[in-house]
């Protein structure tokens, strides 16, 4: 970390997120942050195609630069490759003034540290285990003049997305259950999915939402067959499938929710940054520092720390008691 103060008129900032998509959310009070204490910087983000739907129309951001992972391109490796060299050079020549690191991985540093910017700014190592994401994050403008707490998490829905997923779906109000989730430890058990569908849908319209896909694409694994049990056993009524091919569609399902239902993963950041309360199915990743931010949630967990071990109904009291909650 270099150790030139950042010009006090309008510094030239850029936060490094390459991560996924929940860690990318967690960062949104960051840039308000930024933009509430820089109001004449210029902020932009390095995100990649897999997460950038996070930052869309964001106006606290000039502009958001996008580059795509070797596991997700869509192109040759030659092409990818030239493109990135063209992005980052694009960068340089902005002669930025800081770099901020969220999450400091080798790879993160040694990408912020090519970038050419007066000082790169990583997250601290020394932090409490039980900070949140969010508050990790916002470390990171504290030595760019950010004080106080970080706010809450946004997210902009398309409102294109949105009308064509009322047009699927109806008009509401829903409860959303997602089952996606990308590690073992987190993947509930399809019966009990189709079992809690089944008790919700006899007061609500419940819409079913997975990332859709064959589970064996090693670029996006998919839960076409996984949702397909689900609607099955949970007999259908008042049930939606509504499959999210792509964040903004994803995004959009999300904000015509009244509750949401997910295991721990980017869904239920986007949930909490769409303002909607959140039954939180959590795995063995620390609570402490994943669980939904600023928003009435509850988190439900086995104490083995294996979503397979956990049983339907302490979910359906923490989706109870939060309807309760928020019907006062």
């Amino acid at each position: 970390m270099a150790d030139e103060p950042a010009p006090a008129s309008a510094p030239r900032i850029l936060i490094l997120r390459r991560d996924n998509i929940g860690d990318l959310v967690c960062t949104t009070p960051l840039i308000a942050a930024l933009r509430g204490q820089l109001p004449g910087a210029w902020i932009g983000a390095l995100v990649n195609t897999y997460n950038a739907e996070v930052l869309a129309r964001n106006t606290l951001l000039n502009e958001v630069l996008v580059y795509e992972k070797m596991k997700h391109r869509s192109k040759g490796a030659l092409a990818l490759f030239k493109d990135r060299l063209k992005l980052l050079s694009s960068i340089r020549g902005r002669r930025l003034d800081a770099v901020l690191v969220p999450a400091p991985s080798a790879q993160s540093l040694k990408l912020a540290n090519s970038l050419g910017a007066r000082k790169v700014v990583a997250a601290r190592t020394d932090l409490p285990a039980e900070m949140h994401e969010v508050e990790r994050s916002f470390e990171t403008g504290r030595e760019l003049g950010i004080t106080g707490v970080p706010g809450k998490l946004r997210v902009f829905p398309d409102p294109a997305a949105v009308e064509r997923v009322r047009d699927l779906a109806g008009t509401g109000p829903f409860v959303a259950i997602h089952i996606s989730a990308r590690r073992p430890r987190q993947h509930w058990p399809l019966e009990r999915y189709a079992a809690l569908a089944c008790e919700l849908a006899r007061h609500s319209h419940v819409m079913l939402l997975w990332a859709p896909g064959p589970a064996d694409d090693p670029r996006h694994p998919g839960d076409d067959v996984a949702a397909a049990k689900v609607l099955e056993q949970s007999g259908g009524g008042n049930v939606i499938p509504v499959p999210t091919p792509d964040l903004a569609t994803l995004i959009a399902a999300l904000s015509l929710a009244r509750l949401v239902i997910c295991p721990d993963g980017g869904a239920m950041h986007l949930a909490a940054a769409l303002g909607k309360p959140v039954v939180a199915l959590f795995g063995d990743s620390p609570v402490a520092r994943w669980r939904p931010w600023g928003v009435e949630h509850r988190v439900v967990r086995p104490e083995s720390g294996d979503l397979a071990d956990l049983q339907l109904e302490p979910v359906l009291q923490a989706a109870a008691g939060l309807a309760l909650a928020n019907a006062r």
